[in-house]
């Protein structure tokens, strides 16, 4: 199991947390591929951690669907199966379409103002093959009406839903079809600055439910 290098610039232990965050993005950006088997000590390794936060976040990457694990049997990185993977689109898109009818009708200016800058983040990203600046402007376009949504419920469920998405997204956003989204948001931006709640949610909803159909990302 080849690991990325060694987190030697934590000046601490890592926090729990920390340890999930790094093995769930290692499997969400394929550094340890579909069928992978996870070894404790070498995890360990990597991360520089003691045994136990290494199998509380194999239980956590278990429950979200990233790995399989068996008593007595190797752990191995769960994989491509679109059953899963539609599951948590409908999660995902439900979770945001209710953030998005949420947060509308309190949306500041400068919020909307956000949206737009990160829509052309990720327009220009897409225009440059870049997929993990692409990602990371989705996320902060989506992340305005998470955040202002409310509802502390919605980001946890994302959280336990997301990163099985997430290996759709590397691979949509990788394709021309991702372009669609640019339009896609902006259509929900000119919903929000409109007031129309229902409008804005229901697009937010189609955009994270065409993800895999091919026209949009």
């Amino acid at each position: 199991m080849p690991t990325p290098a060694p987190h030697g610039i934590h000046k601490r232990p890592l926090l729990r947390d920390d340890v999930y965050t790094s093995i769930r993005d290692a499997i969400v950006d394929g550094t340890f591929g579909p069928g992978e088997r996870l070894r404790d000590p070498e995890l360990e390794q990597w991360l520089g951690v003691s045994r136990t936060p290494i199998r509380e976040a194999l239980l956590r990457l278990e429950r979200a669907g990233l790995i399989i694990a068996r008593p007595g049997r190797a752990t191995i990185v769960a994989p491509l199966d679109n059953a899963s993977t539609v599951s948590a689109q409908q999660v995902v898109a439900a979770m945001h379409e209710l953030a998005a009818r949420l947060a509308v009708p309190v949306l500041e200016t400068d919020q909307l103002a956000v949206m737009t800058e990160a829509n052309g983040r990720f327009a220009r990203a897409l225009g440059h093959d870049d997929v993990e600046l692409a990602l990371a402007a989705d996320d902060d376009f989506h992340a305005v009406f998470v955040g202002a949504c409310g509802n502390d419920m919605v980001p946890g469920v994302l959280d336990q839903a997301h990163p099985l998405l997430r290996r759709m997204e590397r691979r949509r956003f990788s394709s021309h079809s991702a372009r669609h989204s640019v339009t896609a948001h902006a259509e929900i931006i000119r919903l929000a600055s409109l007031g129309d709640a229902d409008g804005a949610a229901l697009a937010t909803r189609e955009n994270w439910l065409s993800l895999g159909t091919g026209t949009e990302g």
